[in-house]
């Protein structure tokens, strides 16, 4: 439990901070109108306000600080966005970036495996013609993998290859569900393109 001093405690949600009679609940905290006492909703210090000088209201102010806001965590299921670090022959490692349209606060590593990219003929995927670093992927999460990564899937239509640039450094455009094309020099590379609606 918080300490009743002044100085600034540890706390996580669902401590209580102190007496709505005595204090005012700021940022992170609230008041259990049942029994008028202030609760943490979140994990930081506590921090305790004087009022204002010349304020109506002369109670001191409680509230949290120092509390990190987490972002989008990946889960079974979940549409990813990532993008291509590393191409090895049999799986591909990328940074997620999003998590169901919502930007990732921390750093996820994910793997996708020879047998994860496509949904057929998956003893013929050749790994450096489905893929390249840098490439931009929409992939969904398979499981929680290891300590490491996130295991990912592009094994239906609409996942894949998203966003790629060409040698010449423009954004390619998707030819069939193999191909991309440069629209300046009009090379086609190979890549896992995923169906955009």
């Amino acid at each position: 439990m918080a300490v009743e001093t002044g100085e600034e405690a540890l706390v996580t949600p669902g401590e209580v901070l102190g007496d709505s009679s005595d204090l005012i609940a700021g940022r992170g905290a609230y008041v259990a109108h049942h029994n008028g006492k202030i609760y943490s909703s979140l994990t930081g210090r506590r921090s305790i306000m004087p009022p204002l000088p010349g304020s109506s209201d002369q109670k001191t102010k409680v509230e949290i600080v120092g509390h990190k806001a987490h972002g989008a965590v990946p889960e079974p299921g979940s549409v990813v966005i990532a993008r291509v670090t590393k191409v090895m022959a049999k799986m591909v490692s990328a940074d997620i970036m999003c998590v169901r349209l919502k930007a990732v606060k921390e750093k996820f590593t994910g793997i996708i495996k020879q047998q994860d990219v496509r949904a057929s003929e998956i003893d013929k995927v050749d790994m450096y013609l489905s893929f390249r670093p840098g490439d931009i992927v929409r992939a969904v999460v398979l499981s929680l993998g290891d300590a490491r990564a996130y295991y990912l899937s592009t094994a239906k239509n609409e996942l894949g290859v998203v966003s790629a640039q060409s040698i010449a450094g423009a954004t390619m455009v998707p030819i069939s569900w193999t191909e991309m094309q440069c629209p300046l020099t009009g090379q086609i590379e190979q890549r896992k393109v995923a169906k955009v609606n």
